[in-house]
């Protein structure tokens, strides 16, 4: 007898915030590469105010995107390492509530990532960066990399040059995720009008749904080859 879905999806979240909670691997890892990423970036730009104020929107989500991909690939590698994976594909559960589950720690631990960026990029870049349109345009962003991204880690983590094939693989696929993400965040910060972000947001939107059904549809064949 198969384990009600949500039951079992919760139960996977629950079990990788509980082991980051214990190790604290992740999200050390990848803070510790978000703030060396921003501070590098708040020196380069320091002389030129203009281009620093300009690039910000930039700077968060380059940041976001490589944070997120490093924190996907060692979760990844630590579930097919440690045989987690394998454990969990022979229990009686769909191989769809695995896919959230994993979803839903990712989402997670980049949630976490760039809400504790945003003050400090307030603070870096003399910008108001937390406020309620970012915190969506964030979580709309975040969704959409880790939504792609639980699919692409699944795929390269089988693979010897799994460190360096996840970004190749995933940032041309993710590329409306960003491109989308970069301009609401740019049109909230440079104070356009409101129907300007919406609608970039409407776009995230779109594209978020777009890759939750194609993911829930390919997370099946991914994992069992």
């Amino acid at each position: 007898m198969k384990t009600p879905f949500f039951a079992a999806a919760l139960a996977i979240a629950r079990k990788d915030l509980r082991a980051e909670i214990r190790s604290r691997e992740l999200i050390s890892t990848m803070l510790m590469f978000a703030l060396l990423s921003i501070l590098i970036f708040s020196f380069a730009l320091e002389l030129d105010r203009v281009a620093r104020a300009e690039a910000v929107s930039g700077v968060l989500w380059v940041t976001v995107v490589f944070a997120s991909i490093l924190g996907l690939n060692r979760s990844l590698v630590m579930e097919r390492e440690g045989g987690t994976m394998d454990a969990m594909l022979l229990a009686p559960i769909s191989r769809d509530a695995i896919f959230f589950g994993k979803l839903i720690g990712s989402l997670a631990f980049t949630l976490v990532v760039g809400l504790l960026l945003l003050p400090l990029m307030t603070i870096l870049y003399n910008l108001p960066l937390v406020t309620l349109n970012l915190l969506l345009v964030l979580l709309l962003g975040t969704l959409g990399f880790a939504t792609i991204g639980t699919l692409l880690a699944a795929m390269t983590a089988q693979t010897r040059a799994r460190e360096s094939l996840l970004p190749i693989v995933m940032l041309p696929v993710a590329l409306p995720v960003i491109l989308s993400s970069v301009r609401a965040t740019n049109a909230i910060l440079m104070t356009t009008p409101g129907n300007d972000w919406f609608a970039w947001a409407q776009i995230l939107i779109v594209v978020d749904v777009v890759y939750l059904v194609l993911c829930f549809l390919l997370f099946q064949y991914v994992v069992e080859d």
